[in-house]
């Protein structure tokens, strides 16, 4: 399957965001088959644009910015210049849905919010990206992800009780939470108006979506059990679910919570007496330092030997490169190449979602700011005395 030919062909998309949300929902949006066309600022360009490694040879772009922001078309455009935001009607005609990630009020101010662009197009859906939301009292306030993740309790036990919030090896809130909230929202908003005509103007906190992950621990909270803290819960570090160092200083990840795998697992690592122990709350902080004691014995090949021939929900913790090499990876066609603007060829990430056995194996990897500009303005019927024009007054680059 090629992304051009995926189950959201023919869905336009206008993408005016920048950095990690907003470009990693948009490029989940390309996998799938959307046409997404970035509108970036010529004066003021995506931070994610300079962000070491560099790839390409000669015309280096940011190996980051090539994955997130592949199978987009990018359009420069100084948003504050009057026939900026024309072109952006013009574009109306095609691209019925709009991504973007500003402060409340900024799209307002530029004369490009929903309400001021659904003029032009009545059945247009809006997707708004922020911290705290269009409402409320933190809208205008800036934020990052380790903040919204603080705001929405999920910080306060996650980490350990000696040492306090561990930060996340992935951006949760940014990317759980304000990315896949957006696709899932823009997704039934092309539903709803399938079945109605009408449009819509989506609003995704990251800091909602983040306090809505809380999922088992808040719900339990909300019914009188009390906060959660650090290594007090069933999956964050209170029972023998958890990661412990092997001899050779690597961590085995041990998720036997169900009695038929906690038997297997205390037997193969020669402890069966141990099995009648876990569900013993005094017995939970003992029982995982002896844990601790009879894995640090042992290699983590050793181990992996071992539970190589049992189902005991037990696995290596792997480095990204050795999680990229593994039979699992390579398998389930998780790596993929993309093509760079010079014609060569890095190998990404790829999209998990696959369709009917299929997945793209190769992409388009993100582009040269404004890379399209003179061809998409051919397309919207502009001449190119009026194209170098605005080129020379700044309006496009």
């Amino acid at each position: 399957m090629n992304h051009v030919n995926g189950p959201l062909k023919g869905l336009k998309v206008l993408d005016f965001s920048t950095l990690l949300p907003g470009p990693y929902a948009t490029m989940l949006l390309a996998d799938m088959g959307a046409e997404v066309l970035r509108i970036e600022s010529p004066t003021r360009p995506d931070m994610l644009r300079g962000l070491p490694p560099m790839v390409g040879g000669e015309q280096p772009v940011s190996a980051a910015h090539a994955t997130i922001n592949r199978n987009k078309q990018s359009l420069a455009l100084d948003l504050k210049d009057p026939q900026a935001k024309q072109i952006v009607r013009r574009l109306l005609v095609e691209y019925d849905i709009v991504v973007e990630q500003f402060r409340p009020g900024v799209m307002n101010k530029l004369g490009l919010g929903y309400e001021s662009l659904r003029k032009a197009r009545k059945d247009l859906i809006y997707c708004s990206i922020t911290g705290y939301g269009q409402t409320g009292p933190l809208k205008q306030r800036a934020g990052h992800d380790i903040n919204y993740l603080a705001l929405a309790g999920l910080a306060s036990y996650s980490g350990r009780e000696a040492s306090g919030p561990s930060l996340s090896g992935t951006q949760i809130a940014d990317i759980a939470g304000g990315s896949h909230h957006a696709v899932m929202g823009i997704l039934a908003a092309v539903y709803q108006r399938q079945q109605s005509g009408k449009g819509s103007h989506i609003d995704i906190s990251m800091t909602d979506c983040a306090f809505a992950l809380n999922a088992i621990c808040g719900a339990n909270a909300l019914a009188g059990a009390g906060d959660p803290m650090p290594e007090q819960e069933l999956l964050n570090g209170g029972s023998y679910y958890d990661y412990y160092r092997t001899a050779d200083n690597r961590y085995l990840s041990v998720g036997s919570l169900e009695p038929q795998f906690a038997e297997q697992f205390f037997n193969a690592i020669g402890h069966p007496e141990w099995l009648q122990r876990i569900l013993q709350a005094d017995e939970q902080e003992p029982l995982k330092r002896d844990i601790a004691e009879a894995i640090a014995m042992a290699n983590l090949d050793d181990w992996m030997r071992v539970f190589e021939a049992c189902d005991a929900c037990v696995e290596p913790v792997l480095n990204f490169s050795e999680a990229s090499e593994s039979a699992l990876i390579e398998e389930r066609q998780m790596q993929c190449e993309a093509v760079l603007a010079n014609g060569d060829t890095q190998q990404q990430i790829n999209s998990p979602l696959t369709f009917d056995g299929n997945k793209p194996r190769r992409h388009t990897a993100g582009v040269p700011l404004g890379q399209h500009t003179h061809a998409l303005l051919n397309a919207l019927g502009y001449t190119q005395e009026e194209i170098e024009q605005m080129q020379a007054q700044g309006v496009i680059a």
